[in-house]
């Protein structure tokens, strides 16, 4: 096995672990959070979301992307990017201050206005928390990005518990983010032997600008798009559906972006490494997105079966009409890992302005679902979503391919077992639905008739990506 391969699986476990326990402790929180608070606490803190998600784009700037792709940074190249992103997030910070009353009157919601200007605060923080997270980043190091991820999820997880329970309402959300991203960016600080020192250059900052411009504002067009819902549900709609939809929105992404996320982060710096190596390229590609996709087609469609039990259970059913968002979302973001590694082919390639004219042309599309969404309803604007979602792979898939020399067909043709095999056990786990049973009853049918169906028909069909994933995972189990 090659050093860089045996890099690349122990980047994927601790990544992995990582995730989990960023977003799986999360996760587990928000249960309990949204068992202590209302749909329109959680709908508060949405309507906010937006304005965080694009700042936090224009802090990073692509920076930090350049950084990991350029196999000869300097240390004036992590000082001049550390100073750059700091003042764009203090800059930021006072802009949100200023802007607080204005989102406040537009969404017609008086608590946000203090809201907005706490939130901003998490921004300044993030902002010192890039070098250090991009330094491990690039060395493959995310065993030491877990036990910090592990550190401050709980503690935070405890403080927005907490706070919830002494009816601090959506002050108990607020102090959970800002909580865990401190405690990240100081747990990140003693971790990284790296110290910024007083130098900047205009020189090395243009040059990480020229592929980082185009990451940026690729990167703004679809966080813009990816929280667009939120803007347009609390806008028109009310807090508390503006609140089932963050609920159901959690569960959807709460494995594709997870894996999506995992993936990007280990075989960005680990493929950037054999770039010029077009035949060795192809074949890792291909190795990623079969053994990413199958389980994310098997867990999406499985999550969408089971989605009414589930809520019922683990958040009551005040949530249940995220359980028919949850449904629709899973659809859309079965395809998200697809599309994230597609996507990092251009970037691992350095075609960082083909990954900006892709996110334009696929922005421009989605604007009449968004206008759906206002005039005919939340439910025909998540199933436009579903069909943005499969245009948007045939898009990504085709340039990607261009490049790898691995095209739309092939991928298909190597995804297609996966998939099919995924829609007929989530058929079968859908039908247990009907069958009147309790709640709990019926979800345990349903997850372990998925379970134990899936397994006997890999076992039968022998797929690649089902050996090597099995054989990865014991040998994990091993060690």
């Amino acid at each position: 096995m090659s050093l860089l391969r045996q890099k690349a699986i122990k980047g994927v476990t601790w990544s992995f672990i990582d995730n989990l326990a960023n977003s799986g402790i999360t996760f587990l929180v928000g249960l309990i959070l949204a068992r202590l608070l209302s749909p329109a606490e959680f709908g508060i803190l949405g309507m906010i979301t937006v304005f965080i998600a694009v700042a936090n784009s224009f802090i990073d700037s692509g920076f930090s992307q350049a950084l990991i792709r350029k196999n000869d940074a300097t240390t004036q190249d992590y000082n001049t990017v550390f100073f750059f992103n700091l003042s764009i997030g203090i800059a930021i910070f006072l802009l949100l201050y200023l802007l607080a009353p204005a989102i406040s009157i537009f969404f017609k919601e008086p608590k946000l206005k203090a809201v907005t200007r706490a939130m901003g605060i998490f921004l300044v923080v993030s902002a010192l928390a890039i070098i250090p997270k991009t330094i491990l980043t690039k060395s493959i190091d995310f065993k030491t990005q877990a036990k910090i991820s592990l550190v401050s999820s709980l503690s935070s997880g405890a403080i927005g518990v907490g706070m919830a329970y002494y009816q601090m309402g959506v002050w108990s959300l607020v102090g959970q983010v800002i909580s865990r991203q401190l405690l990240n960016t100081v747990l990140l600080w003693i971790a990284s032997p790296w110290r910024p020192s007083r130098e900047f250059s205009m020189t090395s900052l243009k040059g990480l600008y020229r592929f980082g411009s185009n990451l940026l504002v690729a990167g703004l067009l679809e966080t813009i798009y990816k929280n667009i819902y939120y803007l347009i549900i609390g806008r028109f709609y009310s807090a508390s559906q503006l609140g089932q939809y963050t609920r159901a929105e959690l569960f959807a992404t709460a494995f594709s972006s997870n894996l999506s996320m995992v993936v990007q982060r280990v075989s960005y710096p680990a493929l950037s490494a054999i770039q010029h190596d077009n035949q060795r390229l192809k074949e890792a590609y291909r190795k990623v997105i079969k053994s990413t996709m199958l389980p994310t087609f098997a867990l999406m469609m499985g999550l969408a079966a089971v989605a009414r039990p589930l809520i019922l259970i683990l958040i009551g059913e005040k949530w249940l009409q995220a359980a028919a968002f949850l449904q629709i979302l899973c659809l859309a973001e079965m395809f998200y890992p697809l599309h994230a590694i597609n996507l990092n082919a251009l970037n691992v390639k350095g075609r960082s302005d083909l990954f900006l004219k892709l996110e334009i042309i696929k922005k421009s599309i989605a604007i009449p679902v968004i206008g759906i969404g206002i005039w005919f309803g939340i439910t025909y604007m998540l199933w436009g979503s579903v069909l943005l979602s499969v245009i948007a792979y045939f898009l990504n898939s085709h340039f990607s391919g261009r490049l790898l020399h691995y095209s739309t067909r092939e991928q298909i043709r190597d995804l297609a077992p996966g998939f099919l095999v995924a829609a007929l056990v989530a058929s079968i786990m859908w039908g247990i639905s009907f069958m009147n049973f309790l709640p709990w009853i019926t979800l345990l049918l349903q997850c372990i008739t998925g379970v134990v169906l899936s397994i006997v028909i890999y076992e039968i069909l022998k797929l690649s990506e089902y050996l090597d994933l099995k054989q990865m995972l014991l040998t994990v189990i091993k060690k």
